[in-house]
């Protein structure tokens, strides 16, 4: 999409971090942007400080994992916007990994918001974008954690490999009808997302308390830094743009990791070459 300049954009997990980045990178653009997130005083905040500088943002609370919800979202869209050109599937949180205590409650959680979030929200917008017939994009908001397994036995890991390719085989299908799709896939990037129990729905039990003696303790703690020291969220919207306004399908933001992505692909091709051999 050559023009964002007044048309309309949805983001999913739009109050903080990469979320409000994009959102506000839209806005700044010239579009109408739809602020969709589980916490509304966040949410509320959020929208206030860009309406303050004139931007036409509204918010809706919307729980990504409840396919009803997104339905709920992405019909206040249309209500507010008329036609929506620009989705951007970008919640996600952070879950419990390794062997050592596999919670069945963390892994449903983080593939319900970090994998299914993507898929309701797909299923809510796409027949409407196909249908008004003006182009569009969608963004998926996935991590470097799809691209190498770094992190272990993971749930996040897991997720953000889905998302990854469920995002290579909607591009496929979607090029032809002028609909372009993007994987954003960052590496350490300075959000809260070390802190998303806070809105862990109750349904999916308490979170994982750790022994703080523990591997995983120290693994966590690490994570920590390295978010605290990560890239500005700001400079991960600015890709984002770039890679709607040129139709790029990988969008990556630290080329620090192209090391560990080779050592993956390396492997592969190893394996590859093992069996022709």
């Amino acid at each position: 999409m050559r023009e964002l300049a007044g048309k309309a954009a949805f983001v999913t997990g739009a109050a903080s971090g990469i979320g409000l980045a994009m959102a506000t990178a839209f806005a700044r653009e010239g579009m109408k942007v739809m602020f969709a997130d589980i916490e509304s005083s966040a949410l509320d905040k959020a929208v206030d400080a860009l309406r303050a500088g004139g931007a036409d943002v509204h918010g809706v609370v919307c729980d990504v994992a409840d396919p009803a919800s997104v339905d709920r979202a992405a019909e206040a869209s249309f209500r507010t916007f008329g036609n929506v050109h620009v989705v951007c599937n970008n919640a996600g949180v952070a879950g419990g990994g390794g062997i050592d205590q596999i919670s069945v409650d963390d892994w449903r959680w983080v593939i319900d918001v970090n994998l299914m979030g993507v898929v309701h929200s797909i299923r809510s917008f796409l027949p409407h974008t196909r249908a008004h017939g003006e182009g569009g994009h969608i963004v998926n908001t996935a991590s470097m954690a799809g691209m190498n397994a770094g992190l272990g036995f993971s749930p996040y890991s897991a997720a953000k490999f889905a998302v990854v390719s469920l995002s290579e085989g909607l591009s496929a299908q979607l090029k032809p009808l002028g609909i372009g799709v993007s994987v954003l896939c960052p590496s350490y990037v300075r959000t809260r997302i070390g802190e998303s129990g806070r809105n862990r729905p109750q349904h999916y039990g308490p979170p994982r308390q750790l022994d703080p003696a523990s591997p995983m303790a120290a693994v966590v703690a690490e994570i920590a830094r390295r978010l605290e020291a990560g890239l500005d969220p700001a400079s991960v919207a600015a890709r984002v743009l770039a890679a709607i306004h040129d139709d790029q399908l990988y969008v990556f933001t630290h080329p620090g990791m192209r090391a560990e992505v080779e050592d993956r692909f390396a492997a592969i091709l190893a394996a590859m070459d093992a069996v022709s051999a």
